[in-house]
């Protein structure tokens, strides 16, 4: 059968038997040949949308209104509990973790560029039962973090149910019109926290080194006192600062959560083949200079014994940047940390909104979703989804009321969850395709990109982050400090992707996909028979630009 008469991608039947027809390639003119879904989205992001949205990714998502926030706030927490050298570790090695999960993705996105990433790999690599499960799993995990939004820092008069509903509107209208509209935002989102994070950066210095005025200089006299570690808990000894020290990796592994979604929308990207690995291939400087030195400069100008990295305000109030303002007298910056988190949490609803939309989009394209899911607006949007999605919006009214808001608290944290379980799933994806190129005798310079480190960085992304999720919620096995409601958020995740996978695989019957029959020859093939254009040459000014070149 050749490409021109392949018309579906649907790989497996009912009996989970792998077809001849193996991608929905369809006919476009006379002999291109391009994925089914291209003919109906619109490929509206360029290469500096998705530079930038990496980037923006490595600053982290702040919408969690818990303790497991973005860079923000939550290196706070993680100050608090495990010290400034446990806290500096933690972010560092969770990095390098998160940086493999990157680089496998955007290998199998640069070969495989369709809506939905990893859940559409799944089907092809892996298991449609696999597919099914993480792709629900990842919905869920959206919708709910669509609907949380920081808002309280200023205490205004109007209520949070307004803003709630502005903000609301707002990601809606964003995510319902051409796709290149939530590009340009996230591309200023970006643009503003970027500069916002160095800002914090160069005044934190300034703090450190004795700039301010009735200061004098810091140095690293709080790492000897109160120390590089903390007594987690209160337990004594090397073990108290041990256990400070591994709840670092869950608190920054939930920091950097999302920074997969560069592949999301890799039907809607221009030149995904090269654009999304170009992304990748820096996501480990960029988590060197966003994440890990401002970690760095956090813990030089705030004692992790301080009482205010306790508090539960979950607003800008609680970031270590304006606690060290405010303990140097500069009064100004607690109001621009929150103005850019009142941003960030806007970008991160539309983020959410565009990651859970395209993962029920290619749900619907792989049979697992009802079919009405793959209507598309004259935008080139799947407005259906969107529409789904944004139902879930309105949970984020739970957080008027103050026991609610502790109920979705609980939600935050089976996200959370649900990011841990995603970044696995990823890792386990990569590894059956890695494994299944050596199985075939395919070099992997035959590839469109070919990450660098496999399968070793794959291999410790699945290990570490399962060795993180499974520990998550080891506090509550301590005595005296079980904790039914942490116990659940924590490991839910658990019986719920294993129902979901083995409840569809007993139904539909399907089967893992040996390492044979995995058709990356076929996608090599139209790959080869579709190069994408060549690169424009950067002029002007565009020469000096060090974000998205």
């Amino acid at each position: 059968m050749s490409l021109n008469e392949e018309k579906d991608r649907n790989l497996f039947d009912g009996s989970g038997k792998l077809e001849m027809d193996v991608a929905s390639a369809g006919k476009v003119g006379e002999d291109e040949q391009v994925f089914e879904e291209e003919k109906e989205l619109v490929r509206g992001l360029q290469q500096r949308h998705i530079q930038m949205i990496a980037l923006a990714g490595t600053i982290g998502t702040v919408s969690y209104p818990c303790r497991h926030c973005g860079l923000f706030l939550g290196s706070g927490k993680a100050l608090a509990a495990a010290g400034p050298v446990g806290t500096l570790l933690g972010y560092l090695f969770t990095g390098i973790l998160v940086s493999g999960v990157v680089l496998s993705i955007a290998e199998l996105a640069a070969l495989v560029p369709l809506t939905g990433s990893y859940v559409r790999h799944a089907e092809v690599f892996f298991d449609p039962a696999l597919s099914f499960a993480i792709g629900w799993n990842t919905v869920y995990s959206n919708c709910i973090t669509a609907a949380a939004v920081l808002i309280s820092f200023w205490n205004t008069t109007i209520s949070n149910g307004v803003w709630i509903t502005i903000m609301g509107l707002l990601i809606i209208a964003t995510n319902m019109f051409f796709i290149r509209v939530y590009g340009e935002l996230e591309f200023s989102f970006s643009m503003l926290k970027i500069m916002l994070i160095i800002g914090l950066i160069l005044m934190g210095l300034v703090i450190d080194l004795g700039g301010v005025s009735g200061q004098h200089r810091l140095g690293f006299q709080y790492w000897r006192n109160p120390g590089p570690f903390v007594q987690y808990l209160g337990i004594g000894g090397s073990l108290g600062q041990f256990l400070g020290f591994w709840t670092t990796f869950s608190n920054a592994a939930y920091a950097y959560s999302g920074i997969e979604t560069i592949a999301s929308a890799a039907a809607e990207t221009k030149s995904p083949r090269r654009n999304i690995p170009r992304a990748a291939k820096r996501i480990f400087i960029r988590v060197l200079l966003f994440y890990v030195l401002s970690v760095f400069i956090v813990t030089m100008i705030v004692p992790s014994n301080s009482p205010l990295l306790l508090s539960s305000s979950s607003n800008a109030s609680e970031s270590p940047f304006v606690i060290a303002a405010n303990l140097a007298g500069i009064k100004v910056v607690p109001h621009i940390v929150n103005a850019i988190v009142l941003t960030s949490a806007w970008s991160s609803g539309n983020s959410s909104m565009l990651g859970g939309s395209r993962t029920l989009y290619g749900l619907a394209r792989e049979g697992h979703a009802p079919k009405f899911f793959l209507r598309t607006n004259r935008f080139g949007i799947p407005w259906i989804c969107v529409a789904f999605i944004s139902i879930f919006i309105a949970l984020g009214y739970m957080t008027l009321q103050d026991s609610a808001a502790t109920v979705f608290q609980w939600f935050q944290d089976l996200v959370a969850a649900a990011a841990l379980v995603t970044w696995i799933t990823i890792c386990l994806i990569y590894l059956r395709f890695y494994y299944a190129c050596k199985r075939q005798g395919i070099d992997r310079s035959e590839l469109p990109w070919a990450g660098p480190f496999q399968p070793y960085v794959a291999w410790m992304g699945l290990l570490g982050f399962g060795l993180i999720f499974l520990t998550g919620g080891f506090v509550v096995f301590i005595h005296g400090d079980w904790e039914t409601e942490t116990f659940f958020s924590s490991y839910f995740n658990i019986p719920l992707i294993l129902i979901l996978y083995f409840g569809f695989k007993w139904i539909k019957k399907t089967k893992i996909v040996s390492l044979d029959e995995m058709p990356i020859r076929y996608y090599i093939d139209i790959a080869n028979a579709n190069p994408e254009p060549e690169e424009v040459p950067l002029k002007g000014w565009g020469k000096i630009n060090l974000l998205w070149t």
